[in-house]
């Protein structure tokens, strides 16, 4: 991956975006892709829609959702403790003791999130599991008037960004689902050669994934893509307690994962392994027997059909604050999906 493209990977994951609240970071993506991007907008959602090649009639369509899971606040004590609602889906036990940022209008506020300490707890709350609702925010507020000159109910919060190089061309960091995703439709658009393009290649950062699939929704109804393909995150299980018989083979550094299933067009998906076969570009393939979690779901059935498929990156961890994806295969993803643009042509037919 040239350093370009890793100093725009890092950026995203260093710019926070729960969803309902991507404003920051699509300007950050916007300068970037309108170096390359023949058209860049953003729709009344927030569906930042960059395109090149505007006009042919055949509409390829690639979305990357640029939202995090996060939490929002939802109510202050008269001690000046913030307690939070989920934005997307949180395992409570992950929060305990992590360091996180409220995004005021005014700018970013220091917190931490903590429970009652092990000394004090009794024999019958350390076999609980904690939940959302008994967690505090605490941001060194003395009193509720202190705290609400500087929060706000509806305020967002996210786990506090960092971004960590691991062995073997690994990195772990909060975000992960899905700014790697965001990222490859991004840098797949870039790494298309126009004098090979026949079609209009839409990259497209969606918003608000996590919360019901709604920007997809409502860019490709704005589009009417013909061919749309989603890339997000998927397990990887290749670690302790992943049963692969449930969950399939998929590791860190094998490359991207193309999926097979009700919600991919079998001829989508295998003009992917042949693009991938041809092109000598490692990957892996799994399957999933219901429309997916992912924006591949409301793509596929947006307003007359889409052929959709869905690639996807091993992702460690998911939905923690030390999500682990691998250099190599978003970069691969990436070269993946350009050289699958460059072989649209007029004429396929990818009715099933």
């Amino acid at each position: 991956m040239e350093s370009a493209a890793l100093a725009f990977f890092q950026q995203i994951l260093e710019t926070p975006s729960p969803s309902g609240f991507e404003t920051e970071l699509q300007k950050k993506v916007r300068a970037h892709v309108g170096t390359f991007a023949d058209e860049v907008t953003t729709d009344l959602h927030g569906n930042l829609i960059a395109v090149r090649n505007p006009g042919a009639p055949v509409r390829v369509m690639l979305a990357g959702h640029c939202d995090q899971i996060g939490l929002i606040v939802q109510y202050i004590d008269d001690e000046g403790f913030l307690y939070v609602l989920s934005l997307g889906g949180w395992d409570p036990q992950m929060l305990i003791g992590q360091r996180l940022t409220v995004w005021t209008d005014n700018g970013p506020v220091r917190a931490v999130i903590a429970r009652k300490p092990i000394h004090l707890l009794t024999e019958e709350e350390r076999k609980e599991v904690p939940k959302l609702k008994d967690l505090w925010l605490d941001i060194g507020a003395k009193d509720k008037g202190e705290a609400q000159k500087l929060v706000r109910v509806g305020d967002p919060v996210t786990v506090e960004l960092e971004y960590r190089e691991l062995r073997n061309n690994r990195v772990a960091c909060p975000a992960m689902d899905d700014k790697c995703g965001l990222w490859v439709v991004m840098e797949a658009l870039r790494r298309a050669d126009a004098s090979k393009l026949n079609c209009s290649l839409y990259a497209v950062s969606t918003v608000q994934e996590e919360v019901g699939l709604r920007g997809a929704r409502t860019s490709a109804y704005g589009i009417d893509p013909q061919v749309g393909i989603a890339v997000d995150v998927t397990h990887a299980t290749d670690c302790p307690t992943i049963e692969k018989k449930e969950q399939g083979d998929i590791c860190l550094g094998k490359g991207p994962v193309v999926y097979r299933g009700p919600n991919m067009n079998p001829k989508v998906v295998a003009r992917l392994l042949d693009v991938a076969k041809q092109g000598e570009i490692e990957h892996q393939v799994a399957a999933d027997g219901r429309p997916t979690g992912t924006d591949a779901n409301a793509i596929q059935i947006n307003r007359a059909g889409v052929a959709t498929g869905l690639v996807s990156i091993p992702n460690r961890y998911m939905h923690s604050p030390v999500e682990m994806i691998s250099l190599d295969d978003i970069d691969r993803a990436a070269d993946l999906l350009a050289r699958f643009a460059e072989s649209i042509r007029v004429e396929d037919d990818f009715r099933p």
